[in-house]
């Protein structure tokens, strides 16, 4: 398949491009920089360039391809709404391209905020009034020939090179002098690795059903005390707890997702796609040292 990825040369998308061309796929990937661009050149994809505020490039991308994989996302969490207004306009060009062919779009979702206290499952569906709109996005034009499906992600997807929100509590963390948790630590957070996630898209974009939802979790649930334990241990710092009140002030934006208690199940993803995740867990990455160097 001639396959065209947006967020390719990102931390997830970059693994997803090498996965597809690995398996026989012509890659095309979007390319808003000449770093991206040399990125994708490098890794054996071809390069469109573009960006999510170019209509026109998404349209062009998407009309040469077999099908779509959406990765691009901006994380701008000073102005959330409006980055997911982006998005949305993005899938509506991607998805008005494709309706009528048949042709698979694949589209990135997060977990934060579908059924909190409990395991989401993957025959959840999308909350409204959720900021990130995605799903809904995506999912209306199954009913307009696009064989829509979506990938949602854990929230903690790790790996060498991670630059969210891990990242950031270990920042948080040299910043204040302790590793910290919110409460009592026993919210969870589920967590997947980059190279665990990546084999996924292509699933989907070869034999996921429309309206299939597929969930990149390879742990369940990660608790809050764990993670800060961990990284309180590497960079010999206390470890200690915040209350809930505190927690913007303590962590910042951040503050209100690492309280979160969002722990996600895969395994409808595992027994539909034969999916088997073999990389590393989130302590166990953390472990290795890579992400305190």
């Amino acid at each position: 398949m001639k396959v065209f990825v947006t967020g390719a040369s990102g931390f997830v998308g970059s693994a997803v491009i090498r996965d597809l061309i690995a398996n026989g796929h012509d890659v095309l990937g979007l390319a808003r920089s000449d770093a991206s661009a040399d990125a994708l050149t490098a890794a054996g994809a071809r390069v469109h360039r573009g960006d999510l505020n170019d209509p026109d490039s998404l349209r062009a991308g998407a009309d040469t391809s077999d099908g779509v994989i959406h990765l691009a996302f901006r994380h701008d969490f000073d102005n959330f709404a409006d980055a997911g207004e982006l998005d949305r306009r993005a899938i509506e060009v991607i998805g008005t391209t494709l309706a009528g062919s048949d042709r698979p779009l694949v589209v990135t979702s997060g977990m934060a905020g579908h059924t909190p206290g409990r395991a989401l499952t993957e025959n959840d569906a999308f909350q409204p009034g959720l900021p990130r709109l995605s799903e809904p996005a995506a999912l209306a034009f199954t009913d307009k020939g696009v064989r829509v499906s979506i990938v949602r992600l854990s929230p903690t997807t790790h790996g060498e090179g991670d630059h969210g929100f891990v990242p950031r509590l270990i920042q948080i963390a040299r910043e204040k002098g302790v590793a910290a948790y919110i409460g009592d630590g026993t919210n969870r957070w589920p967590a997947v690795h980059r190279l665990d996630a990546a084999p996924l898209f292509r699933l989907a974009v070869e034999q996921a059903p429309a309206g299939t939802v597929l969930h990149a979790v390879a742990e369940e649930g990660v608790a809050g005390r764990d993670i800060a334990t961990a990284i309180g241990g590497h960079l010999d710092l206390p470890v200690t707890s915040v209350p809930v009140e505190q927690a913007f002030d303590h962590f910042g934006w951040i503050g209100g997702m690492f309280a979160l208690d969002i722990p996600a199940s895969s395994a409808l993803t595992r027994e539909r796609f034969g999916w088997e995740p073999t990389g590393p867990g989130l302590l166990d990455d953390l472990a290795q040292g890579h992400y305190f160097a």
